[in-house]
């Protein structure tokens, strides 16, 4: 499975780069889910990223189409209130388009649209959808069955918890707060990639 790392909005833009260019060799992308920052933050922390060895296939643009065609930065992530999948597909056809998605209807719209793949979630209970009750890593199984473009799973994902992921076909988790909130990112996104190669090991022994 893929690791994708999501910021949480909680540092600073040199923080976040920090931490971003101590794991560029550990997670498969980065997701820049800054929404309290202005474009001039978001595209200083692109150059700072760019200027640490990050590579720009790594990165993730979450909602601001705006700051990924200034930066040359071809994944986009649009949130489920985000721009219509169709409008940035029109627009700008090399473009690698996510969505969020909250259920397997969702994901359906999303994939007819010309989304790229679906983030799906919330998977288990986090601080960041208090009160909002988890959809639960099973249901990841229908999207799965039922999509042709990959399905990454989110929300309240630990390391102990990857295996169940993994028994749902997902193509991948997106960690936040396991790893921005972590006393040591680097140790902790290592944990995530280590508990996806297990499974995909267990996978191929079996």
């Amino acid at each position: 499975m893929k690791l994708i790392a999501v910021t949480d909005d909680l540092h600073s833009v040199q923080d976040i780069a920090s931490i971003i260019i101590s794991i560029r060799n550990v997670v498969d992308y980065v997701h820049i889910r800054e929404k309290t920052k202005n474009i001039q933050q978001l595209l200083l922390l692109i150059q700072l990223l760019e200027a640490g060895g990050v590579k720009k296939e790594k990165i993730v643009i979450n909602d601001r189409l705006d700051a990924a065609l200034l930066m040359s930065i071809f994944n986009v992530h649009l949130p489920s209130h985000g721009l219509p999948i169709k409008y940035v597909r029109d627009h700008f056809p090399h473009l690698r388009i996510g969505r969020s998605v909250h259920s397997l209807e969702e994901a359906r719209q999303a994939e007819k649209d010309g989304a790229d793949y679906v983030l799906y979630g919330h998977c288990f209970m986090t601080n960041s959808k208090k009160g909002i009750p988890a959809n639960g890593a099973h249901t990841i199984g229908d999207l799965k069955r039922d999509l042709q473009i990959p399905v990454y799973a989110i929300g309240g994902i630990t390391a102990e918890r990857v295996k169940a992921i993994q028994q749902t076909n997902a193509d991948g988790i997106a960690v936040m707060s396991g790893i921005f909130s972590a006393y040591n990112p680097l140790s902790s996104a290592l944990l995530f990639k280590d508990a996806c190669k297990e499974e995909q090991s267990h996978e191929k022994q079996v």
